[in-house]
């Protein structure tokens, strides 16, 4: 491969070019050149306003980091019960061990529709990401993801190769009148990852690899007790970039959550990978766990997904010019949805200026990562449920693997 595709390649995998391409579509909507969208920053501090005051009733005193960890939390001390299943191995085998949890649960975290699950153990239902994250939790407890029938909490490429379909209908509880939105394509993707991790044994393991092995690997980066959020997010690339399916190839090599819109000069690509920074936000905890400090958060970029995206249309920060827009579903590499994404991730950085300084604090103590948390999304979610029961404003043709 010719240094100039490598060098391209490498680009598009940056936090350096989601910001940039976002941004060139972000200057093409402000200068009303876009026939779907406007953006109206004079409803910046309302929107700042709203996203403080969900902060302050969802964390009066402090917020945590925007991950994975969080919905394992929803209703009763889950991370709690799983310390004490993990009590008996090393500091770094415990970390290992919760990066198989997040790495799996993550990549099965795309919209739902109007699926639900029942928690066994509490008889608690839970919906939307709340209710995916318990039911991974629960299927990594009872082995699911293990090919050990001694060794349970663990995720290997044996397994994960092997599973099928019927496990996950299982573990989600799918029925007829329960229906999971793109469970062959969650399927897909954990039998994929299982062939991927084979591939990178420097990064996996050579016998039997585990996705949690990348805590290993990531440790021979550490300097001075720290390592940067960018490298870990560069880790999350190399090594699982090869899981998607479907996507724009660059001399064949996949770019996972990257898409074409004419707009953008150069090659009109667009990469947000939104679900390789959710899985990098999941894997900074066990890594601090360890005593290590993470540098430069804000390198990473906001999520570009309907939460944070809706927060900005309900609120008008974002406008629609053709209402016809709203009333029907779009595919994920349609320019509108590219579009909108692309707005969602240069006004998250905006909203997050704004609300520092409201706060008077600065990033370091309120990093992006915090805001998400607090915080937009959780924002998007609370309007959402307000003005139409929870659904997005902008619907999305979802294969499982984006949103």
């Amino acid at each position: 491969m010719e240094k100039s595709t490598l060098e391209k390649i490498a680009y598009l995998r940056s936090p350096l070019a989601i910001r940039e391409r976002c941004g060139q579509l972000y200057d093409y909507v402000v200068s009303q050149k876009s026939p779907y969208f406007g953006c109206d920053l004079t409803q910046l501090e309302n929107v700042a306003d709203y996203v403080i005051e969900v902060m302050r009733s969802q964390y009066p005193v402090q917020i945590p980091f925007h991950s994975r960890w969080r919905h394992f939390v929803v209703g009763v001390p889950r991370l709690t019960w799983l310390d004490e299943k993990l009590a008996q191995l090393s500091d770094v085998e415990i970390a290992i061990a919760k990066y198989d949890l997040a790495i799996v649960s993550v990549l099965l975290d795309a919209g739902a529709g109007n699926w639900h699950y029942i928690e066994p153990e509490t008889q608690l239902t839970f919906a939307r990401s709340e209710g995916l994250a318990v039911a991974s939790y629960q299927m990594f407890c009872q082995g699911i993801f293990s090919s050990d029938p001694s060794n349970p909490l663990r995720v290997d490429a044996q397994k994960l190769q092997s599973l099928t379909e019927e496990d996950l209908v299982t573990g989600f509880q799918v029925t007829p009148d329960n229906p999971l939105v793109g469970l062959s394509g969650r399927l897909k993707l954990l039998q994929k990852l299982g062939e991927v991790l084979l591939i990178f044994p420097d990064i996996f393991g050579k016998e039997n690899p585990r996705p949690g092995n990348l805590v290993n690997y990531l440790l021979l980066k550490v300097e001075h007790n720290q390592i940067a959020a960018a490298t870990i997010f560069d880790a999350v690339l190399q090594g699982f970039s090869d899981i998607w399916t479907g996507r724009i190839e660059l001399d064949g090599v996949n770019l996972g959550d990257v898409w074409f819109h004419s707009a953008v000069v150069d090659d009109g690509l667009v990469p947000f990978h939104k679900l390789s920074q959710w899985l990098t936000y999941s894997l900074l905890e066990p890594l601090q766990e360890l005593g290590l400090e993470i540098t430069n958060l804000d390198t990473l970029t906001g999520l570009a997904e309907y939460r944070n995206g809706g927060l900005c249309l309900d609120l008008e920060l974002i406008y629609v010019k053709n209402p016809d827009i709203l009333s029907h579903s779009h595919p994920v590499g349609s320019e509108v949805i590219v579009e909108w994404r692309a707005l969602t991730l240069i006004l998250l950085d905006k909203i997050a200026v704004k609300i520092r300084e409201k706060l008077n604090v600065n990033a370091s103590e309120l990093p992006l990562v915090k805001v998400l948390q607090g915080g937009t999304w959780s924002a998007g979610r609370k309007i959402a449920a307000e003005l139409r029961n929870g659904v997005p404003p902008l619907q999305i043709e979802s294969d499982g693997t984006v949103f």
